[in-house]
């Protein structure tokens, strides 16, 4: 586990505000967007820990194969890797991969650079780790979003993790999603089977992040298009 850790002092904004003053990327749709922040070290999302939510959810079922979207610095893939579990962690970023194979150390492996999209894993996941990833995403992709989770996960798969909610901004990241609209994108594959609060976020989405548990169902995605 990272020795890094924020001071209580340390005030997180997302990357668009006053404190990102200055960056030269403002599309999130662009890697070099997230590659300048890594680069930078300005990373108000990063936890630089394992949320209790994802220990409490993990410890409560048997090993299987996890997939880590938008991975970052991955803490929760070392958790898993470390615990035995087949798990991939990806992320588009040059910089955040290489940030997240140093802190993984001897299981730097697990990570992948990777257009999450595109990405092939070498097993059908069970689960889909959610944290800040959806948030991170402009609103016009999240049909995508869904769409993608749908066809990785088979029938009886969850997505479950820490989902970002509340009324959606034009400046992001973070992007929040209304719950009513974040039900009404995932409803056509997914049943919605646990809601519970979030004790320890950060700054930049307290209040605002529930951990989620969507069970897939046996809907086919054949229809839909990326």
């Amino acid at each position: 586990m990272s020795e890094r850790r924020r001071k209580p002092d340390d005030v997180a904004v997302p990357p668009d505000g006053a404190a990102g003053a200055g960056f030269v990327h403002r599309d999130p749709g662009s890697a070099a967007f997230w590659d300048e922040r890594f680069d930078r070290d300005f990373l108000p999302w990063d936890l630089a820990c394992v949320p209790e939510a994802f220990i409490a959810f993990a410890g409560a079922l048997a090993p299987c194969p996890v997939l880590v979207p938008g991975c970052g610095s991955a803490y929760e893939a070392q958790w898993l890797a470390r615990a035995g579990w087949p798990v991939r962690a990806i992320d588009f970023s040059a910089s955040a991969v290489d940030a997240a194979r140093r802190q993984l150390g001897e299981h730097a492996g697990v990570v992948e650079q990777a257009d999450f999209f595109a990405y092939a894993p070498p097993w059908r996941p069970q689960w889909i780790y959610e944290r800040a990833f959806l948030c991170a995403l402009r609103p016009a992709r999240w049909p995508d979003y869904a769409a993608r989770m749908a066809a990785l996960l088979p029938a009886g798969g969850v997505l479950a993790g820490c989902f970002v909610l509340g009324a959606s901004t034009r400046r992001g990241p973070p992007f929040g999603i209304e719950r009513e609209a974040l039900e009404a994108l995932l409803r056509p594959w997914f049943v919605l089977e646990e809601a519970r609060p979030v004790a320890d976020s950060l700054p930049v989405f307290e209040g605002r992040e529930s951990w989620l548990t969507w069970r897939r169902n046996g809907r086919s995605t054949a229809s839909f298009r990326i």
